[in-house]
C-alpha cells in the first residue's frame, strides 16, 4: 500500500489559547512522527483559527474525531493508533 492511500488527516487549532495551551509543541511532534516515519506515513495536516472550544484545549481532529486537551504524549498515541494497519486493510480482491 502506498502511504498516500490514507493520508492521516489531523486538523490543528492554531487560535491562541490551543496554540499556548500546548498545539505548538503538538505541531513539533507531528513534523517529528512524519519525518521519522518517512514514506511508511501520510499526514494531511490543516490549520484552523479556532475550533470555539477553548476552555478544553489544545484541540485537533484528528481522522474526523475531535480531541481535547491533547499532550505531545497522547498525540503520538493517537498518530500510532492511525497508522496501524486495521483489520481488513489488506485482504485481497
Amino acid at each position: 500500500m502506498c502511504p498516500d492511500d490514507h493520508p492521516i488527516e489531523v486538523v490543528i487549532c492554531l487560535g491562541s489559547s490551543c496554540f499556548a495551551r500546548g498545539n505548538s509543541e503538538n505541531l513539533a511532534t507531528l513534523n517529528q512522527y512524519a519525518q521519522s516515519h518517512g514514506s511508511n506515513i501520510s499526514v494531511r495536516l490543516t490549520g484552523k483559527l479556532c475550533q470555539d472550544q477553548c476552555n478544553l484545549g489544545p484541540n485537533l481532529t484528528i481522522g474526523g474525531e475531535l480531541h481535547h486537551g491533547v499532550t505531545s504524549a497522547r498525540l503520538r498515541e493517537l498518530l500510532q493508533q492511525l497508522s496501524k494497519p486495521r483489520r481488513g486493510d489488506h485482504g485481497t480482491a
